[in-house]
Parts: structure tokens; sequence; C-alpha cells
């Protein structure tokens, strides 16, 4: 897996946020009880290799990985595209494109915890 040594970034050069909210407890906990009474079914679901789907506001640029350099261009550096593991702002930019997408497909924000839809 490429990782970004993202301890190597600098807040308000590298990056401005990096806050991505966490369901509180209590919400998940009213939401398996009200299922539970309701006989609802509830699903999960795990994105494989999220941080590596959310889009950067931020122009990031990475040195190549040691023992990948291009012989022809060792000292070429790469722009990234979108989001890498070990980058301070991953968390919030998946956090950002997936609530996008739920909002863009008629699911709306819980009033009282902001992470269920």
């Amino acid at each position: 897996r490429l990782v970004v040594q993202g301890y190597n970034q600098e807040e308000g050069i590298d990056y401005e946020e990096t806050f991505a909210p966490v369901a509180r407890i209590e919400a998940i906990r009213i939401l398996i009880a009200f299922a539970a009474f309701k006989e609802f079914k509830l699903y999960q679901m795990d994105v494989k290799s999220a941080f590596l789907n959310g889009y950067l506001k931020e122009e990031v640029y990475v040195m190549q990985p040691l023992g990948f350099e291009n012989p022809e261009f060792p000292n070429h550096i790469f722009k990234l595209d979108k989001a890498l593991y070990g980058l301070k702002q991953a968390p919030k930019a998946w956090y950002e494109r997936l609530s996008n997408f739920l909002l863009e497909n008629d699911f709306r924000r819980g009033k009282v915890d902001t992470t269920l839809f």
C-alpha cells in the first residue's frame, strides 16, 4: 500500500482542515433500539479503500517512494488527484464525498447527529 508521510505536513501550509465527524454512541444506541422496536433490518457496510476516494481541495505533491523511483526522472514529484492514506485531510475528504453522494440521492442528514443519514 502506498502511504503519504502525513507527519511531515504542516497545518496552514499543506492543509487547512482535517476534522471528520464521528457518530455519537447515543445516536447509534437510539437507532438500534428504534430498529429493534419497529422490527427493521439494519445493514452496515465497509467501503474498501475509503480514504483513497476523497477529493482534495488543496494541491498536494509527493516524492517518489523509495525503491520505486523512475530511473529516467529520479527527481520528479507527483501531484495527487485524490487523497491517499496518511494525508491529514484524507478522512475529511472521504466524509465530504460520502455525505455529498448521500444528499444528492435524497438522503437527509440527521438534525441531532449529522453523521447519520
